[in-house]
Formats: C-alpha cells, sequence, structure tokens
C-alpha cells in the first residue's frame, strides 16, 4: 500500500521551475503538453530556462517566437513540433548518438534540475509507469533534482524500466488527455510497398528485427507475413508489428537476450498500439542506453536494422537528418543499430529509401557531405549491396531487379 496522492495545480507544481533551470521534457508521445501549456503561463517570471528532449509530438506552445529568450530549446532531435524554430535560430539542436544521450544526464554534462513526465495512474503499491517512451526518460528521471509528473488515465501502463514510484515525484498533477497518435500505415504507398518486397527477401527467418521511424519500415513489415520465428530488438515500433505477434511470426523465440520478448525503447503509433502494449508482459520497455548499445545488440543473432535516409551517395555515404542546411530530424540511434547489425553473426544493416521524393527530387545524388555507414541500401527499382570495415565503404558486389534507375 502507498499514502494517498496530494494533487497539485499545475501554477503550484511547476512553480519549482525557476530562471537558468534546465528541464527535461518527456517526448514521443508521452510529451506532457498539458504541462508545457500551462508553464507558458509562468513565461512572465522566467528567463533563460533551457528545456531538453528528443522527439516531442504536438504543439509545446513554447517554441512559439514571443517565448524567445524565456524558454531556450536545446534539443536532441529535431522533431515536426520544433523543426521550424531550429531552422530559424530560435532553438538549438545537440547533434548526438541516442545511446549517448543518457551519460550526458548521468555523468552531469547536461544536469536536470527538473523533469516532467506524463505518466500512468499508481497500481497498489504506489508505482506509476512512464508509458510508451521510457527512451531517455529513465535517466533523466533518474538523475533530476525535482520530479513533476502528470497522471494521465490514457498512459499505457507498460513493462521494463518504466516504473517510478510516487514517492520520487515532486510535485503530481492530474490530466486526462489524449495521447498523440500517428498512423505510418495509412501512408505507406506503392512505391513504399515494393521496397518493403524486397528487403523482405533479404530476411531470413529467425532474424531479429530494428525498424526506424516512418513508412518504409512499416511496409517492411507488412511483407513479412510468411516470416516465421522472428524477434524484435528495436529502439521504436508502431502499429505495424502488433499483426505479426497476433498471427506468431514474431514470437521472439531465436533470439538469445531477451528470448520470447520484444525490446523496445518507446512506441509511437495509434491508440490501438497503446492498447496493445497495455499492460502486455511480451513487450519491455527499457532505457535507451542498454537498448541501443551496438554490443548489446550484436549479442542477437541475424541483426536486420531497417532504416531510411533523405539521400544517398554514389560512393555509399548516408544522408538521415538534413536537406541541405536545413535540419529534419537528427542522428537518433540509427548509427547505433546500423553498427550493432553489422557486428551480429548474420546480421544486415538496411538502408531503404524511394528513388526520388514525391516533388522528384532525385535521392541518388553524387556526393553528401554527412555519412552513416550500412551493409545494404534498397531504392525503389533496385538493391545494392556493400559491405563495411571500420569506417570505410568497400563495394563488394551489386545486383539489381529487372528494371533500373531513370
Amino acid at each position: 500500500m502507498f499514502r494517498e496522492i496530494n494533487y497539485q495545480s499545475a501554477e503550484e507544481a511547476l512553480s519549482v521551475i525557476q530562471s537558468g533551470h534546465r528541464v527535461f521534457v518527456q517526448g514521443s508521445a508521452q510529451t506532457p503538453l498539458f504541462l508545457l501549456r500551462e508553464l507558458a503561463k509562468q513565461a512572465g517570471r522566467l528567463n533563460n530556462v533551457e528545456l531538453v528532449f528528443i522527439t516531442v509530438a504536438g504543439d509545446i506552445t513554447i517554441d512559439k517566437p514571443e517565448y524567445e529568450g524565456i524558454f531556450h530549446i536545446n534539443c536532441m532531435f529535431v522533431s515536426e513540433s520544433v523543426r521550424k524554430a531550429v531552422n530559424e535560430g530560435r532553438a538549438d539542436f545537440i547533434p548526438v548518438f541516442l545511446s549517448d544521450i543518457p551519460d550526458l544526464f548521468k555523468k552531469g554534462y547536461l544536469p536536470i534540475d527538473v523533469a516532467l513526465v506524463q505518466v500512468s495512474p499508481p497500481d497498489k503499491h504506489g508505482y506509476c509507469s512512464l508509458g510508451v517512451s521510457v527512451d531517455i526518460a529513465r535517466s533523466a528521471v533518474n538523475t533530476a533534482k525535482y520530479i513533476i509528473a502528470q497522471i494521465n488515465p490514457n498512459v499505457p501502463r507498460t513493462h521494463g524500466d518504466s516504473l517510478i514510484h510516487t514517492d520520487r515525484f515532486t510535485s503530481i498533477v492530474y490530466g486526462d488527455e489524449p495521447l498523440p497518435e500517428v498512423d505510418y500505415g495509412s501512408k505507406v504507398g506503392e512505391d513504399e510497398l515494393r521496397i518493403g518486397k524486397y528487403v523482405a527477401e533479404m530476411i531470413d527467418d529467425g532474424s531479429t528485427l530494428q525498424m526506424g521511424i516512418g513508412t518504409i519500415p512499416d511496409a517492411v513489415l507488412k511483407s513479412l507475413t510468411n516470416h516465421k520465428n522472428l524477434g524484435v530488438h528495436t529502439e521504436m515500433c508502431s502499429d505495424g508489428i502488433i499483426s505479426l505477434v497476433e498471427n506468431d511470426v514474431i514470437n521472439n523465440t531465436k533470439k538469445r537476450i531477451h528470448p520470447n520478448k520484444t525490446v523496445t525503447g518507446f512506441a509511437v503509433g495509434t491508440r490501438r498500439l497503446y492498447d496493445y502494449v497495455d499492460d502486455n508482459p511480451a513487450f519491455v520497455f527499457l532505457d535507451i542506453d542498454y537498448v541501443n548499445d551496438p554490443h548489446v545488440i550484436r549479442r542477437n543473432p541475424k541483426v536486420i536494422a531497417i532504416n531510411s535516409a533523405i539521400e544517398v551517395d554514389i560512393t555509399g555515404q548516408v544522408c538521415a537528418d538534413s536537406i541541405g542546411t536545413t535540419q529534419y530530424s537528427g542522428i537518433g540511434g540509427q548509427m547505433d543499430f546500423m553498427r550493432g547489425a553489422a557486428l551480429s553473426e548474420g546480421g544486415k544493416p538496411i538502408i531503404a529509401l524511394t528513388s526520388r521524393t514525391a516533388k522528384g527530387v532525385n535521392r541518388i545524388v553524387p556526393f553528401l557531405k554527412q555519412r552513416r555507414w550500412c551493409s545494404y541500401y534498397t531504392r525503389t527499382y533496385s538493391l545494392c549491396s556493400n559491405r563495411v570495415w571500420c569506417s570505410a565503404f568497400v563495394w563488394q558486389e551489386s545486383a539489381s531487379a529487372s528494371q533500373s534507375l531513370d
């Protein structure tokens, strides 16, 4: 049993935040939009409050021009919610591997004064869940001086590293709001499905999957219905995984670490996904410095890392975070899994993308300035293979389908 919760108003709870504080904001579907709206109302008493986070979802309010100088956004991934502010110079971006971010908190490079999180209602023992965004939130709440929690009955109760006791919270606010939703499957077109089939042909039964964000990883999942005994160890998952689990395509029986469990750091999708992982012991949400550690990733056999990109060049270099000088996303965990898959026995790091954008702009270009590394990349009409040794690209073989690029 635990003592009765003493709820506070958002105004009272947020009063702990002072000028010059660094504030962590939980992200993805767990973005505490109610707390951020309420924090914006206190702008008159604040100055130079730094807000750090990775992907946030929805209208976070404090990114608007009128709050410049009051709230300083210092994000470690550029999501749609803050993309305009970053590219207009009103917010900053820290390029960092997702797996390295917890160490920034734990080793004092980015000490956290206050953490804002959105959690599930407590169980009979007083434990709440961080829901579908454990990722870097676990380390943030472990190191923050103060924790302000919004208890939301719409937050699913997930297993793994997500549990936190109400005694840890400095203040608790109640806020019943729907979680942000994204339906990647609805955006999958013919080109993405074609790519998904190419990638599926490269995946052996018994492989362990990592899926990045976007329509192409979801298209790959749609093409795996005839596979057997697949496992999942991924930084994120979406709705595409559900039918494969229900039909025993994904059962995690061949994994060497966390067998019989789907391992992820966070989940982004529709309400169907959030309900599916709610109190589901087959899913474990773990701290991202473990999930994305290449030395952990490599321990499973046949790790298939499926990610997309903005551009690739003819030497095999990959750009996944910017369009020219416009910062579009961030480093995230792509490099963590590219390396982990390359080191896995029978593993394959795969970059998959359409050969042109929706506006007809070529995505396969002569050269680019930024680099990732992979063993395979798949485009709309063909499949190319190369092998990575250390940090260099060595073209080993090239195969194409019956059609070729324009």
